[in-house]
């Protein structure tokens, strides 16, 4: 691969990721999106956190584990009451690592 191969393939790689995220940007900076579209879109990060999560949760060597055997799926209750009780993603995290951490430890 020549290097005006690569240098093609890194402008076309960042076209790919840039446009994307700056055209709706630039194309709707200072217009008002109807309640609909707006409400539509306030679903997308939970959506996409959900995508990233789930499967981590649920999945164990690619095969479905909902069992007490899976300790993600077992320290998701305490991570999901205090990120609902305290609304602090750094205590979500803090709650979620450590009681990872404790099974590990203790669980096998």
């Amino acid at each position: 691969m020549s290097t005006f191969d690569i240098i093609l393939c890194i402008v076309g790689m960042t076209a790919v990721t840039l446009l994307p995220r700056v055209l709706p940007i630039t194309l709707l900076a200072g217009r008002k999106l109807p309640p609909v579209v707006t409400t539509w879109l306030s679903f997308v990060p939970v959506t996409v956190l959900s995508a990233l999560l789930v499967p981590d949760l649920l999945l164990t060597n690619g095969n479905l584990n909902i069992s007490f055997d899976n300790k993600f799926l077992v320290a998701t209750l305490p991570t999901l009451i205090v990120c609902w009780w305290t609304r602090s993603l750094f205590g979500a995290l803090a709650v979620g690592m450590t009681t990872v951490a404790l099974l590990r430890h203790f669980w096998g």
